[in-house]
């Protein structure tokens, strides 16, 4: 493969000699025949490799090496010497020569130590970048250095650059909305908007409007013309979440959405042309879904392109305390308080429970224990009673909670059941909604979405 080579060499014959070989090897070739003018090239060119000649009229070969490695520069070092000295070319080896070739050389010698030192770069390189990225414990805005966050971490890396549309899956409170807004800033896109809707908490007769606009007039209440979702995120990503509450009717408008590129406000007569990158997520098995008729087929080959499955807190090893820290350390500083630190138990009790509410319960405990409290280190005493008495099991049995255990004699209506257990779920989490859809096995946005319409019926 065609490299980038600089050769530093101040004996014209040989700089001579030199050009024409590595011209007939393909290689892309520059030549210095100073130390000064050898750095200076380096630095605005980047080669892959330098044959540095050991005497040159202002500074010595291996000086110019000492400062190629001041300057960060990771080009392979070749040394070339007329003088055969061992003892130079162990120097200039501990200098960060990769070789070195006694003039004068041969053609095949040259090609030959070459292409050695261009090999053993490029797997430096390599084994450089994978020891970056299994060793990373953040990226956009996930903390983790899981194995299971790595593998997502590559994904959201190898995708990033295209225009496929993005599936996410994963429980609820895992981070599928970070995972996509990640994307987004991770791509060529990331300097245009991100639009997120959340289809599981809009009414269904206002969820066209809200991602295809409307027009002044199209409907009762609508005042004046709004863009929609789709037309706010042109030119960026558009973050469909909760896919899977979408009624099929809004389903086909769409996928006439996907495949045609082009959006009709509700009340609108013309299609107009937007360029988005969409990104799709929901809780549900998105595939049970379409077996069961609740979500079409066509459309789900349409969007099911890259599959992200984000792994649930339990699943993730260490990372929890990885994330409580940081979640600590950032209520902390918002609360003006000065907890920097768990201690043991505290530590032993967010390892242990498992989590169902996944990053977002983690939030919602950390943060009650930062504003209930005062101190440095926040004790095992500090954390809220289901962690410490007992954790419930990583899956939730559809079993009542126990403030809602007794026997209902008389039928009721559906309605009344329904809120009924949700008040008594949300009573016995001590009003954590993410505990208590877990427990009710149902979607937060569904406890959200119902709290509000009774809010609203006064």
């Amino acid at each position: 493969m065609p490299a980038r080579i600089l050769l530093v060499e101040d004996t014209p014959t040989q700089a001579e000699i030199a050009k024409v070989m590595l011209r007939d090897f393909g290689h892309e070739m520059r030549h210095a025949e100073s130390g000064a003018a050898a750095l200076a090239m380096a630095q605005e060119w980047r080669p892959d490799a330098i044959l540095v000649d050991l005497v040159l009229p202002d500074f010595s070969g291996i000086e110019l090496m000492r400062r190629l490695k001041a300057a960060h520069l990771d080009a392979t070092c070749i040394v070339l010497t007329a003088h055969g000295s061992v003892n130079t070319a162990v120097e200039a080896m501990r200098e960060g020569a990769t070789d070195f070739l006694l003039k004068p050389y041969a053609a095949a010698r040259l090609r030959v130590t070459l292409d050695n030192a261009l090999e053993k770069r490029a797997l430096r390189r390599e084994l450089d970048t994978a020891r970056t990225e299994l060793g990373r414990e953040s990226f956009g805005g996930f903390i983790g250095a899981s194995p299971a966050m790595q593998a997502v971490y590559r994904t959201l890396e190898n995708v990033a650059g295209s225009k496929a549309t993005v599936f996410i899956t994963g429980e609820s409170g895992t981070g599928k909305e970070v995972a996509a807004e990640t994307l987004h800033q991770a791509s060529p896109r990331r300097g245009k908007p991100f639009v997120a809707l959340n289809c599981g908490a809009i009414p269904r007769d206002l969820l066209e409007s809200e991602i295809f606009g409307h027009v002044k007039g199209a409907f009762t209440g609508a005042t004046e013309s709004r863009a929609g979702a789709a037309r706010s995120a042109d030119g960026g990503t558009l973050f469909l979440d909760e896919i899977g509450e979408m009624p099929m009717d809004m389903q086909v408008k769409l996928l006439r959405f996907v495949q045609s590129g082009t959006v009709t406000p509700v009340g609108g007569t013309r299609a107009e042309a937007v360029d988005v990158r969409l990104v799709c997520a929901t809780n549900r098995d998105i595939l049970a879904e379409v077996q069961a008729g609740r979500f079409r087929e066509d459309l789900y080959y349409r969007l099911y392109v890259v599959p992200v499955v984000l792994p649930p807190l339990r699943a993730r090893g260490e990372d929890v305390l990885l994330i409580a820290h940081h979640l600590l350390r950032n209520f902390a500083r918002e609360e003006g308080k000065r907890f920097d630190r768990f201690d043991e138990e505290a530590e032993a009790a967010i390892r242990a429970y498992p989590w169902p509410g996944n990053v977002r319960q983690l939030q919602n405990v950390l943060r009650n224990a930062v504003v209930l409290h005062e101190g440095e280190v926040v004790t095992r005493a500090m954390l809220p009673g289901l962690l410490l008495h007992g954790a419930p099991a990583a899956t939730p049995t559809p079993a009542r909670p126990a403030a809602a255990t007794s026997a209902v004699n008389a039928v009721e209506p559906l309605a009344i059941s329904e809120k009924r257990l949700i008040l008594a779920a949300l009573e016995h989490t001590s009003q954590d909604v993410p505990r208590a859809a877990a427990l009710l096995e149902v979607n937060p946005s569904t406890i959200y979405r119902k709290l509000t319409a009774w809010k609203n019926e006064g």
